[in-house]
């Protein structure tokens, strides 16, 4: 809270910082109402301030430069380095800051100068400061009448029986929240505990800070299982929780790698290796989302669970790249980025392009969190130029505009934005019919495609396709919760079709839902 206090000589400025250990809000009658603490404090500035004469008062807040200053060059030094760059971070460069609609003119001069901010990167606010804390609500008894009604995520029975023996004879595709995360969980916790296993090898990039996952590897350690863990020490925000696991990893006996170097790793990849009657087995899950059983439960991610052997082969191709042991590889399932991502995007594009250019039914559905890259964005204008009809599924930053007149207008864009967090990524080419489809862990952003480990990974089950372009077309036709982009680069609410429904309502409801008429109808619907 920024204060300006009046002086006979000349006016001076008192801030006072909102504590941050005590609840955000204070409730001042049991019916439930409740004031922000910031404007309890500032209703009794007079008694903190005593005989002092106060001219006005206002709530702020600042947004600092979270980056953090590392010399990747001394690899061995790394952990060190991120632990010593996290202390520095609260005092970061300011680059943003919040204020309140009706600031003064002079608090607002003194903030900007004092904080050296230029209009451009501070913003009026009406109402709360860091709405997160609204999050709080719903651990108040006076809301609980309000809360959604509880959803019990499906989880295949025949996996709870045995996950290594329904593996051996088919592949199971997860679609997390509405498939139960626990049997990913679960899988590497009957691993760590499996006479048979041998070792086992995960990519952590986000855990929450009671992972479940985590302590099946470190049981899987005292077990004398082999365990092989990138914890990547870099992943912005979760750098101090990602440090905690590596350090007790590492102490347990486990074999801890600190990222690779010059880049992040993103990927989201498990391998468990078995002692077998027939020989050695290997065990694969592939996902879209981080091994986090919390967000799992928030965010829409798929993973694929697999003994596919040539698949399995890749995987251990994959980790052995990242522990050094080998230079990139060249494989058929698995597509890594930085080394083959982008160059197999673009290709499969220009595949379509050609198809439309040949009078050829060409489709492309993308759905992902971000589309930033400028050559990705360059490509789909040509691919629309020429012919190819294309949907993309972007929740969040978009930079093409679609449907402008001799550039995108066979491009749609539809943003949906619900109770759960749309993460997953979805990467769909008609091929002349021979349609592929792939999930990744990357959206189509130059960091993610340039400057970090990412895995797609095909899906080629017929059964899992169709379930997959079932939710694609869901989201398509979704009327609640999605936005549609306009030329303008304005959203809308798409135009009423005479059936409304919230596709993630859908999906609750359906939970495992896999029929093949909805790739049928993702056919006839959208690639006329």
């Amino acid at each position: 809270i920024a204060v300006h206090l009046e002086e006979q000589v000349e006016p001076q400025f008192v801030t006072i910082q909102v504590p941050s250990v005590l609840e955000r809000f204070v409730e001042i009658r049991t019916e439930g109402v409740f004031i922000p603490l910031e404007d309890v404090i500032k209703a009794h500035l007079t008694d903190l301030l005593r005989g002092r004469i106060i001219v006005d008062s206002c709530t702020y807040r600042i947004i600092r430069h979270a980056g953090l200053d590392i010399q990747e060059d001394d690899t061995k030094n790394l952990l060190s380095q991120i632990e010593s760059s996290l202390k520095k971070r609260k005092w970061g460069e300011a680059v943003r800051m919040d204020v309140e609609k009706d600031i003064s003119p002079t608090l607002l001069h003194f903030l900007s100068n004092r904080l050296d901010l230029d209009d451009f990167t501070i913003f009026k606010l009406d109402g709360l400061m860091d709405s997160t804390a609204f999050m709080k609500f719903k651990n108040y008894q006076s809301f609980m009448q309000i809360h959604d009604k509880s959803f019990k995520p499906y989880y295949y029975p025949e996996l709870e029986e045995g996950i290594f023996e329904a593996l051996k004879e088919k592949d199971y595709l997860l679609y997390h929240p509405y498939d139960d995360f626990s049997m990913v969980v679960d899988m590497v916790r009957l691993a760590s505990r499996d006479p048979a296993v041998l070792a086992i090898k995960q990519v952590l990039y986000r855990v929450s800070g009671d992972s479940s996952i985590v302590r099946a590897l470190l049981e899987a350690v005292e077990n004398g299982k082999q365990v092989t863990v990138l914890v990547e020490l870099k992943a912005r925000f979760d750098e101090e929780n990602n440090i905690l696991w590596a350090r007790r990893l590492e102490k347990s006996g486990c074999h801890v790698i600190y990222g690779f170097h010059g880049m992040k790793t993103h990927s989201k990849i498990t391998l468990i290796i078995r002692r077998e009657l027939t020989g050695i087995k290997r065990y694969v899950h592939l996902g879209t989302g981080n091994y986090n059983d919390k967000t799992a439960k928030l965010y829409t991610d798929y993973g694929l669970l697999t003994s596919n052997d040539t698949m399995a082969n890749e995987a251990s191709m994959f980790f052995n790249i990242l522990s050094g042991y080998v230079t990139e590889q060249e494989m058929k399932k698995l597509v890594v980025a930085p080394y083959q991502l982008r160059n197999t995007i673009v290709e499969k594009i220009n595949r379509e392009i050609d198809a439309a250019q040949n009078g050829f039914r060409a489709y492309i559905c993308i759905k992902v969190n971000s589309l930033l890259d400028p050559v990705m964005v360059e490509k789909l204008y040509e691919a629309s130029v020429a012919g190819v009809k294309i949907d993309l599924i972007i929740r969040g930053i978009c930079c093409l505009r679609p449907g402008v007149k001799g550039v995108s207008e066979n491009i749609r864009v539809v943003s949906i934005i619900g109770k759960y967090l749309e993460h997953s990524r979805v990467y769909y080419f008609f091929n002349h019919g021979q349609e592929e489809l792939y999930l990744a862990s990357a959206d189509l952003m130059t960091r993610n495609l340039d400057r970090r480990i990412e895995i797609m990974f095909p899906i080629e089950d017929k059964a899992h396709k169709a379930y997959i372009l079932g939710h694609l077309t869901t989201y398509l036709n979704a009327t609640e919760g999605a936005q549609m982009l306009l030329p303008s680069g304005h959203y809308i609410s798409p135009i009423q079709k005479g059936f409304e429904y919230d596709a993630q309502v859908v999906f609750e409801h359906l939970k495992a839902f896999k029929g093949l008429q909805y790739s049928e109808q993702f056919k006839r619907q959208y690639m006329k």
